[in-house]
C-alpha cells in the first residue's frame, strides 16, 4: 500500500465519529424544538379551553335569565289575556245595555212626537177658529173706527172758532182738556199744556211764560211771553182768547189759550205751535 492510500484511509477513520455526533445533536435539537412547540400549543389550547368554558358559563347564565324572563312574560301575557277577555265581555254587556236604552228613548221620542202632532193639529184647528173670530172682530173694529172718525170730525166741527189778537183770522180753540185732545187728534199743530204760577218764569216748548196778574172775578189775566230775546206782554186778556205772537228764525205763528184761573195766583192753558216749528230737546 502506498503512502497516499494510507493517508486517505486514516482520514476516513477520523471522520466517522464526527458524523455520528452531528446527527445526534440535530436529533436532540429537533426534539427540543418539538417539546417547546408542544408546550406552547398546550398552553395556548389551555387558554382557549378556559375562555370557551367562561363563555359557555356566561351563555348558560344568559339562557337561564332569558328563560326566567320568558316565563314572567308568559305569565303577564296570560293575565293580560284574561283581563282583555273580561273587558271585552263587560264592553259587550255595556253595548247591549246602551242599545236597549237607545231603543227605549226612541220609543219615548216617537210617543212624544205623536202627542205633539196631535196637540199641534188641535192648535191649528183652534187657531183657524180664532182667525175667523179675529176677522169678524176686525170687521167690527173697522166699523167702530169709521164711526169714531165720524164722531171725531163732528166733535171738531163743534169746537169754538175765535179770532186771534194778531192776524185777526179765525182759529179753533179748546176750552178744556177734552177739547184739547180733539185738537191733538186733528194733527195739524203741536200742543203743550201748562200751569203757570204768578211771578215765576216758566219754559213752555221753546219759549218762556210769566204770569203777572189775575182777576178771577172778571176772568182776566196778564202774562208776558219771552221769545227770541223779546218780551210780549198780553195785558188784561180773557179766558179762551187766542193770544198770538211770531217766533223763530223764520217767524211762525204761535198761539196761547188760557182756559182756567184756578186761584188768584195760577192759570191753566196750552201753547199751540205749527207742526214745522222747533221742539225742545228730549231729556235722555
Amino acid at each position: 500500500m502506498s503512502g497516499d492510500e494510507e493517508r486517505t484511509m486514516s482520514e476516513e477513520v477520523d471522520n466517522v465519529p464526527r458524523t455520528y455526533s452531528g446527527a445526534l445533536l440535530a436529533a436532540i435539537a429537533v426534539a427540543l424544538v418539538a417539546a417547546i412547540a408542544g408546550l406552547i400549543w398546550s398552553f395556548t389550547l389551555a387558554g382557549r379551553l378556559s375562555r370557551q368554558e367562561t363563555a359557555m358559563a356566561e351563555a348558560n347564565q344568559r339562557n337561564a335569565s332569558l328563560e326566567a324572563d320568558l316565563r314572567e312574560t308568559n305569565a303577564r301575557l296570560k293575565v293580560a289575556t284574561d283581563e282583555l277577555g273580561n273587558s271585552l265581555g263587560l264592553t259587550q254587556k255595556q253595548m247591549d245595555a246602551r242599545a236597549q236604552e237607545l231603543m227605549r228613548r226612541e220609543a219615548a221620542d216617537n210617543a212624544r212626537l205623536e202627542t205633539a202632532q196631535k196637540a199641534t193639529a188641535q192648535q191649528v184647528s183652534s187657531i183657524s177658529t180664532d182667525v175667523s173670530s179675529v176677522k169678524t172682530d176686525v170687521g167690527g173694529v173697522k166699523t167702530d173706527l169709521g164711526k169714531t172718525q165720524t164722531d171725531l170730525a163732528g166733535a171738531i166741527a163743534q169746537l169754538t172758532s175765535m179770532r186771534g189778537d194778531v192776524n185777526g183770522q179765525s182759529t179753533l180753540i179748546a176750552r178744556n182738556h177734552d177739547e184739547l185732545e180733539l185738537l191733538k187728534h186733528k194733527g195739524d199743530r203741536n200742543y203743550f199744556e201748562f200751569t203757570l204760577e204768578k211771578g215765576k218764569r216758566q219754559p213752555v216748548s221753546t219759549v218762556s211764560l210769566e204770569l203777572k196778574k189775575t182777576d178771577s172775578k172778571k176772568s182776566r189775566f196778564t202774562l208776558v211771553v219771552y221769545s227770541d230775546d223779546k218780551a210780549y206782554e198780553k195785558k188784561d186778556r180773557n179766558l179762551n182768547e187766542p193770544l198770538q205772537f211770531y217766533s223763530g228764525k223764520d217767524p211762525m205763528l204761535y198761539e196761547i189759550v188760557v182756559n182756567n184761573i184756578s186761584n188768584k195766583n195760577q192759570i191753566v192753558g196750552y201753547l199751540s205751535t205749527p207742526k214745522s216749528a222747533p221742539v225742545p230737546p228730549t231729556v235722555q
